[in-house]
């Protein structure tokens, strides 16, 4: 089964409903796959989800100390 290496994120079935006349149909079930890329994570190549990749492109947040008041 083709899933994202990191989150392990898979194919998912969905089903459709379609309008008419006033009235909802159930159609068939269709079966949605996740947006698969190929992607370097650690010098190896892998399929990697979108949002998986966005993830990694971000920039760690560096948060200054917070300054500590001594009690009197």
């Amino acid at each position: 089964m083709r899933q994202c290496a990191t989150c392990k994120k898979g194919s998912q079935m969905q089903g459709a409903r379609r309008l008419l006349r006033g009235h909802y149909n159930p159609v068939n079930w269709t079966r949605k796959y996740p947006n698969l890329q190929y992607a370097k994570v650690g010098g190896i190549r892998t399929l990697i989800c979108t949002n998986c990749i966005r993830t990694l492109a971000k920039q760690p947040v560096v948060r200054k100390a917070a300054k500590t008041k001594k009690a009197a």
